[in-house]
């Protein structure tokens, strides 16, 4: 599955679509502006709430929390022993863990379960501007969850390079 973000308008209080390969709206990244904490809701076409994200207040390192239907599904921060700065753990709350590397704000990284690709995401081979791929590998992964994994490190590197 190939689904297409629009990069341009990535950014707390703005919403983008998220479209598949033929160009029909699948989920809206509904960026929600004047919090406290970075949050963001990602939502069906229909406008019905699948993933609340948001930012852990009181962390010692920036991470970002993934929520269903208000449990906690999975928590996103940057690997902590990591000679590559763009390497981030995805710790789900059943004890699975990801891992997310790669070259995370220039859009060209891969989603890892165990070692075995789960989604790439990638700008390399799109030729609208402004606009990254994540091409879901395997067929049982959870979409949504995958896109708000996305969102979550690239959010977090953008955070992390404007603190340096």
């Amino acid at each position: 599955m190939r689904l297409l973000v629009h990069d341009r308008l990535l950014g707390i209080g703005d919403d983008y679509w998220i479209e598949d390969e033929h160009g029909r709206k699948v989920f809206l990244v509904d960026g929600k502006a004047m919090r406290l904490r970075d949050t963001f809701q990602l939502k069906d076409a229909h406008g019905r709430v699948l993933i609340d994200i948001h930012q852990k207040m009181f962390a010692l390192r920036d991470t970002m929390v993934i929520e269903r239907d208000g449990e906690g599904l999975a928590t996103i921060k940057r690997k902590r022993l990591s000679l590559l700065r763009n390497h981030y753990r995805v710790s789900l709350v059943d004890g699975t863990e990801l891992d997310v590397s790669g070259k995370i704000l220039d859009q060209e990284f891969a989603v890892e379960y165990d070692g075995e690709l789960l989604a790439v995401i990638s700008r390399r081979r799109l030729t609208l501007r402004d606009t990254y791929g994540v091409d879901i590998v395997r067929e049982d992964a959870d979409p949504a969850l995958l896109i708000a994994v996305a969102v979550c490190v690239i959010h977090l590197a953008q955070k992390e390079r404007a603190d340096d």
